[in-house]
């Protein structure tokens, strides 16, 4: 446990030069980065961190951190830079393979999502976001019946979980279910009557269903067929 402790201790600041910072000087360059964060100012946010990543570039906290503001700022690739310099860091680090995946996401870089959800099942079979993710990122691969599998599986633990509950009904919509997805939707809004998924999908299908009774001539039509709505690509959160 002891060698554990040092080996992290070493591994999130890896000192370059006889002039390293103090821990005083780092712990205020933290403090200043989260109050840029917490305004939204993530330009200031990174540049705070700046001094602490000149003296120790091969750090994992600070590239776990720079990799996530540089996400928040839009700047993709900079993010996968300093996930990927963490991981060289720890490379057995799950948090830093689940920050990695965000850039990837954003850019919507599936089969790579997909690739390092698996990464992440092989140490944590169950790992909340791991599953997540590698749901969404099998739906948006058209992988309809594998995705089901993961969001069946999460289920078995959390029965109640909306966002599992959706990506179990947006997968069977996928492989073309749509009463069995409707179902699921409004049994979301039970648990929670406010789930954006949920509503935007049951009014989708509820158009198409209208459509397609007035399609067949029927006369008891009552609603306006709504806006169709663009499938949602949800990001996830470190």
């Amino acid at each position: 446990m002891r060698r554990l402790v040092v080996f992290l201790l070493i591994a999130l600041f890896i000192p370059v030069s006889a002039f390293s910072l103090t821990y005083t000087e780092i712990k205020e360059a933290y403090q200043r980065s989260y109050i840029y964060e917490k305004s939204g100012d993530y330009t200031d946010a990174i540049k705070a961190l700046m001094p602490v990543y000149k003296s120790y570039p091969n750090g994992y906290t600070v590239n776990l951190r720079l990799g996530w503001l540089y996400y928040l700022e839009g700047r993709y690739a900079d993010s996968e830079l300093h996930y990927k310099k963490a991981l060289q860091a720890i490379p057995t680090s799950v948090e830093a393979v689940l920050g990695l995946m965000l850039p990837l996401m954003a850019q919507d870089k599936w089969p790579q999502v997909e690739s390092l959800a698996y990464r992440i099942l092989k140490t944590d079979y169950y790992n909340y976001y791991g599953n997540l993710r590698l749901s969404i990122a099998l739906r948006q691969e058209k992988k309809f019946s594998m995705a089901e599998s993961v969001a069946r599986k999460m289920l078995s633990i959390y029965p109640t979980d909306v966002n599992f509950l959706n990506e179990l009904a947006l997968s069977l919509l996928g492989e073309g279910k749509k009463l069995y997805a409707k179902t699921i939707f409004e049994n979301v809004l039970i648990l929670d009557p406010e789930n954006v998924v949920a509503k935007e999908y049951l009014r989708e299908l509820t158009s198409i269903s209208s459509q397609e009774t007035s399609g067949r001539g029927g006369k008891n039509r009552t609603e306006k067929p709504s806006k169709k709505v663009k499938d949602r690509k949800e990001k996830g959160k470190n």
